[in-house]
């Protein structure tokens, strides 16, 4: 008789969480989009991505970095960030911390009036007072990249739509 899951490494890391191989946590097309991010932010083709390497990047989207923010983030890694220590920072973090599509949209949702919109005003004092507390400068930013009309309303849809892979599925359709 063969032990269940003995002979795939795929069915054994899904069992125990993740396996003794990084790789097998993430599909073949996950791994070359990130070898891709990788090598993008890898600016002096060193293989670690350093200090320099994470300024140039920020620099590249257009977001000023502190010495502080750049030396922080750095400090998130136990070791020098090579292409599996990467890897290995995105698996950390894609463990169980991600919320699902419905989840969002109906966070959203918990903020739009009758109409389907959220007051702006509303929403930036809310980003910027419970939970994980934004900036000023990070609402700013938020905000930025959603819809405002003239009357200073967001449409929570167009929101659920740019953050979800379908807008939220069922649970936003049956909340608007």
């Amino acid at each position: 008789s063969r032990k269940s899951g003995s002979r795939s490494s795929s069915k054994r890391s899904k069992k125990s969480g993740g396996g003794s191989n990084v790789f097998d946590m993430f599909t073949q097309r996950q791994v070359a989009e990130f070898k891709e991010g990788f090598q993008l932010m890898d600016r002096d083709k060193d293989g670690v991505i350093g200090k320099t390497d994470l300024r140039g990047t920020f620099d590249e989207i257009g977001r000023i970095a502190t010495d502080q923010e750049l030396d922080e983030m750095l400090a998130d890694a136990p070791a020098p960030i090579n292409f599996t220590m990467l890897l290995n920072m995105f698996a950390e973090r894609q463990t169980g911390e991600s919320d699902d599509d419905d989840v969002v949209a109906k966070a959203f949702l918990a903020f739009a009036d009758e109409g389907g919109n959220i007051d702006c005003d509303t929403f930036r004092h809310a980003l910027m007072t419970w939970g994980d507390k934004f900036s000023s400068q990070e609402a700013d930013d938020a905000l930025d990249q959603m819809d405002i009309d003239d009357a200073g309303k967001i449409d929570v849809q167009s929101v659920i739509q740019m953050l979800t892979a379908g807008g939220g599925d069922d649970a936003a359709a049956e909340e608007a």
